[in-house]
């Protein structure tokens, strides 16, 4: 393996794919931490490992040599915390000197969106254990608006009147990108990742109606709606829990979250919902 300061979990997926071609495009030199070295991509100035976050070894092997890593959180999964705590304490015992994680938004014990109590404990796990950190503490990402679209053309949730200040994954991953570079300046912070605007469901529907040439309207649901109409997928309870606490959260304000961190890291402002939105659709 190359002398690579920095690794980048979740290579093969949407956002440490980004960070990865970020750092690639800037000539640094990094090792991508993947489960499938054959779903890799192929970068130059990048070197390939194979690991998870369920298999400490390998991790550990993984991360030696490696100053540096981003944490990008394992998939939903109920074991998720345990997942993030093992990988943790390997990198811990790889010799790795900072973890950039990538956490939620308002991530806090008795978070609303359910998830966002696992990222909790995450954080606290990785303060726990005396490695340098930093959280970038994500928004809901506004890549993701059109998938919660129905076939019927409604965005459907309990969000009420409730706000949020989605973010772009291009701005995440470039946001993280720079920490990575420059780790020192950013040790022990947290950065909250947040869209330029705070803005209600109607106004993402209507967003959403410009981008995708079909009328969108949000429709709200009760709490109890949404439970009955998720309980036809067939997913766990804990998973449909995550689903409807996503609305509830917006509900609650507790999304409602405009930071300046996006330009602060990346140098421009933060991408704004119909950009984000004409992007996907070019």
């Amino acid at each position: 393996m190359t002398a690579a300061q920095i690794a980048v979990t979740g290579a093969t997926g949407r956002l440490g794919g980004r960070v990865a071609r970020r750092l690639a495009e800037a000539g640094v030199a990094q090792r991508l931490v993947v489960r499938d070295p054959a779903r890799a991509p192929r970068l130059p100035g990048a070197d390939v490992a194979t690991a998870s976050f369920a298999d400490p070894a390998a991790a550990r092997r993984a991360l030696t040599g490696v100053r540096t890593v981003l944490m990008v959180s394992a998939s939903e999964v109920p074991d998720r915390v345990a997942q993030h705590n093992s990988f943790t304490d390997a990198a811990v015992q790889a010799g790795v000197e900072h973890l950039v994680y990538v956490s939620f938004c308002n991530a806090t014990a008795d978070a609303t969106f359910t998830l966002a109590r696992d990222h909790w404990a995450t954080e606290e796990h990785i303060r726990a254990s005396g490695i340098a950190f930093t959280f970038l503490r994500d928004s809901i990402y506004a890549d993701f608006f059109p998938a919660m679209i129905g076939a019927d053309g409604a965005l459907r949730g309990p969000a009420g009147r409730g706000r949020v200040a989605a973010v772009a994954q291009d701005d995440i991953a470039e946001a993280a990108a720079a920490v990575l570079q420059n780790p020192d300046a950013h040790a022990d912070a947290v950065h909250t990742l947040t869209g330029p605007q705070a803005l209600a469901l109607d106004q993402v529907a209507a967003a959403l109606s410009v981008s995708s040439g079909r009328t969108v309207q949000y429709e709200p649901e009760t709490v109890d709606e949404a439970y009955a109409s998720r309980a036809g997928y067939g997913a766990p309870d804990w998973q449909v829990d995550a689903w409807v606490s996503t609305y509830t959260a917006i509900a609650s304000g507790e999304l409602d979250v405009v930071t300046d961190d996006v330009p602060a890291l990346t140098g421009h402002p933060a991408t704004p919902l119909p950009e984000v939105l004409r992007r996907l659709s070019r």
